[in-house]
């Protein structure tokens, strides 16, 4: 965007501090992560019979047990939780992405994306605690949570392409 002084003349906006940019592209990273994630878990869920909105209540397990998995209706007890810890996680993992990027030597940007949904999914689902796990097992197939971490690593790549731009 081109700005103009008082005087007519074009005045480019000044850029960004680098840790403006960088929060920025962990923003957009996150949102890309939980929506890409949720769309898909969502698209699964229904074409294995279930409700759509069971996957996101479902990570409400973190407070409120397992009812969250059976629940089909929109609540903030359930929906609004379960996506409130889904966008946090989405957001630690941008973070670990940002950083991984940002430092060290420069890899192939899908390796990277790659080996970290790999890496959250472990965690999710090998390391924490059962009752800290994103709790979609409660509600589709390990295929479909398969499913969920590809996007995830899509998404890091279509953002880490965005960013080779900014």
């Amino acid at each position: 965007m081109i700005l103009s002084d008082p005087a007519g003349a074009s005045v480019a906006p000044a850029p960004l501090p680098a840790r403006g940019r960088r929060v920025g592209r962990i923003l957009s990273l996150a949102a890309g992560i939980s929506l890409s994630t949720t769309v898909v878990l969502a698209l699964v869920a229904r074409r294995q019979g279930r409700h759509p909105v069971r996957v996101v209540n479902s990570t409400s397990h973190w407070w409120h047990g397992d009812a969250g998995a059976r629940t089909a209706a929109v609540d903030g007890r359930h929906t609004a939780a379960g996506f409130a810890i889904h966008s946090a996680a989405s957001l630690l993992w941008a973070a670990v992405f940002e950083a991984v990027r940002a430092t060290g030597p420069r890899r192939l940007l899908w390796t990277d994306a790659v080996a970290l949904s790999a890496l959250a999914a472990l965690v999710d689902y090998a390391l924490v605690p059962r009752r800290l796990t994103p709790g979609w097992e409660k509600v589709v197939t390990p295929g479909g949570i398969a499913l969920a971490y590809g996007a995830m690593a899509l998404s890091l790549i279509v953002g880490g392409s965005a960013r080779r731009d900014a």
